[in-house]
């Protein structure tokens, strides 16, 4: 059974939406759950950190599964866990119980990515590949810029806790898409048994490979900026800013739509370019906006419009980034891209919960520590981008 490019898209999207809409949608409710926790933003910051960390590691077990059991299977087992997860983060009585809620939330919400990646493995390789991711990130897009404004209507009619009830729903309804929308991909010849010695080889030579690791800390800060910045942004912009949560929705969206408009035309500039080339030019672009904007904020122009305008350039450039930096670290794995995916994946999302953690510190509810992380993330991946991606070729062939 196959079925076609824009309907991969979307039931893909959909599936790889989980993960991301448990990030954004209880974004606007942030103060709130500090005050009805009777807490504090640190450990408001941990139940991020916790989630993100745990999604990475999470990821190193779907892997092996689905080579070995398929692409489905897994993702069932995922969206259950992740459903256990939403309904101890609804139940919660302190900030520890909601806290471990989002480590099962996160557990089973990396099911879906790692699955999802594999599945575009699956189908196609180069720049067919690298549309299809960037028509998967078009879907996905639908979450922080659609997420937030839901959280905020959610929490017009009740509390908080609706929220995490509105999660287990999405997580049922991707589980019916699932189940009767996607075939299975991986065929039974290309199955691969669950062999602890080989994996431990297979992730060994993984490490091994300077343009795999590169290609993956590449995509790993470059994400880490924007969990540093979905993190700490809805108290510096319901705070310092004074906005509502239904206008931080709004702002929050914006700053999303350039990354996700931009992503659209990673595979056209990468036939034409070479991914490679398209990748360092754009982390480049967004590691000079991000530092522009924490001069600014340092020499003490931190206007909200200042502020949005420069993200919204830096996340446009970052949209030319992790599409083609998945598909490349990829793309010479292909009879393991689910340990490959998942690999790639930990590493990412660790790096992620990480950075948060190092910096939640210096959260103040301003402006200046934000964008000073935010920075930070871009120039580390500019550093490893001029490591990884010089020599790549350009043209068609450097997708191909």
């Amino acid at each position: 059974m196959q079925i076609g490019f824009a309907r991969s898209a979307v039931v893909l999207g959909l599936l790889a939406a989980v993960g991301p809409f448990a990030i954004d949608l209880y974004l606007p409710a942030m103060p709130e759950i500090v005050q009805s926790l009777n807490t504090d933003d640190a450990a408001a910051h941990m139940t991020f950190t916790v989630y993100f960390i745990a999604f990475g590691v999470a990821q190193l077990f779907y892997g092996p599964l689905a080579d070995r059991f398929g692409r489905k299977p897994p993702v069932f087992l995922g969206l259950v866990i992740f459903i256990i997860g939403s309904i101890l983060c609804a139940m919660a009585s302190d900030v520890s119980m909601l806290t471990l809620g989002r480590f099962v939330q996160a557990l089973g919400a990396a099911a879906p990515m790692v699955i999802v990646r594999a599945v575009v493995r699956d189908l196609h390789t180069g720049t067919e590949a690298t549309k299809l991711m960037a028509l998967v990130m078009l879907v996905i897009s639908i979450s922080p810029m659609l997420a937030p404004l839901t959280g905020s209507m959610i929490i017009q009619f009740g509390s908080w806790r609706l929220i995490f009830y509105a999660l287990a729903l999405i997580s049922l309804a991707a589980m019916v898409q699932m189940a009767f929308l996607l075939p299975e991909t991986l065929p039974d010849n290309r199955r691969a048994r669950i062999d602890p010695v080989a994996m431990i080889r297979s992730t060994v030579y993984l490490l091994r490979d300077g343009k795999f690791m590169g290609l993956t800390l590449i995509g790993g800060f470059s994400l880490a900026s924007f969990f540093v910045f979905i993190a700490s942004a809805p108290l510096v912009y319901m705070t310092q800013y004074g906005l509502t949560p239904t206008t931080f929705s709004l702002v929050f969206a914006v700053n999303a739509i350039g990354f996700f408009a931009s992503s659209q035309f990673a595979a056209s500039l990468g036939q034409r370019f070479g991914m490679g080339r398209v990748a360092l030019v754009a982390v480049f672009g967004f590691a000079a906006a991000t530092s522009l904007l924490f001069v600014l904020v340092w020499a003490g122009f931190d206007d909200l419009w200042v502020l949005m305008a420069l993200l919204f350039i830096g996340n446009s450039c970052l949209g030319q980034v992790i599409a083609p930096t998945m598909v490349m670290a990829l793309e010479d794995h292909g009879e393991h891209a689910g340990m490959a995916s998942s690999l790639g994946g930990t590493f990412q999302m660790v790096a992620g919960g990480i950075m948060i953690l190092i910096c939640s510190p210096f959260f103040d509810r301003t402006a200046l520590p934000l964008v000073g992380a935010v920075a930070a993330c871009a120039l580390t991946a500019l550093v490893i981008a001029l490591l990884t991606l010089r020599s790549e070729p350009a043209g068609k062939e450097a997708g191909t």
